[in-house]
C-alpha cells in the first residue's frame, strides 16, 4: 500500500495529508487559509509584474472618482 502524499502548510508549516480528508488543501485548516487569504488582501504577497507593462495599460483605465 503506497504511502499518503504530504505537503507543508504554506502559512504555519504543518504536515498536510493531500486528499478530501483534508478539504482545506493545502493549508493545514481553515484559520491559515484565512491568514494566507488575508496576507493577498493587505498585498504583502504580490505576482511581480512587469513594470513597462503595467505603464502600457495604465492609460487604458478610466479616472477613478474619489
Amino acid at each position: 500500500m503506497s504511502q499518503p502524499m504530504t505537503v507543508e502548510c504554506p502559512t504555519c508549516g504543518a504536515p498536510v495529508e493531500w486528499g478530501p480528508q483534508s478539504p482545506s488543501r493545502p493549508f493545514c485548516s481553515e484559520r491559515c487559509k484565512l491568514i494566507d487569504l488575508g496576507a493577498w488582501a493587505s498585498e504583502e504577497h504580490a505576482i511581480p509584474g512587469d513594470v513597462q507593462e503595467d505603464e502600457l495599460f495604465t492609460s487604458d483605465l478610466p479616472e477613478r472618482g474619489h
